[in-house]
């Protein structure tokens, strides 16, 4: 089972990571801004992160960069999800410290196997 916390500052992508999860033994904390997911993250450690990229407060390649200066960070696997595909922009989170990027619309078919990769089945 991994701890995963999701950023995402709507809900209908929060429902949707939900869905994707259910079945799962993947324990799941929503937050919906970069602010609260930082703030979620230094109280408690997670296994994996999951952020969108445009979000109020702090976008994610912000809340990327935050992270990989905590120690506890350093090499916890972080997703920017988004439907934002350029590669300068993915360019720009693999510089902030993100370990992967995912194009919205997301599914389970796409996201598990991630997972599966990344150690965290």
């Amino acid at each position: 089972m991994s701890n995963i916390l999701i950023a995402d500052d709507q809900l209908v992508m929060r429902n949707m990571f939900k869905a994707i999860f259910k079945g799962t033994d993947h324990a799941l904390t929503l937050v919906e801004d970069g602010e609260q997911a930082y703030n979620t993250a230094r109280r408690t450690v997670f296994d994996l992160v999951l952020t969108d990229l445009y979000m109020p407060k702090l976008n994610g390649i912000e809340l990327t960069e935050k992270l990989r200066q905590l120690t506890s960070y350093s090499k916890t696997p972080i997703l920017i999800v988004s439907t934002e595909g350029a590669t300068a922009k993915k360019e720009e989170g693999r510089k902030a410290g993100a370990t992967g990027w995912v194009v919205k619309p997301i599914s389970d078919q796409v996201l598990l196997p991630i997972l599966k990769k990344l150690g965290l089945e």
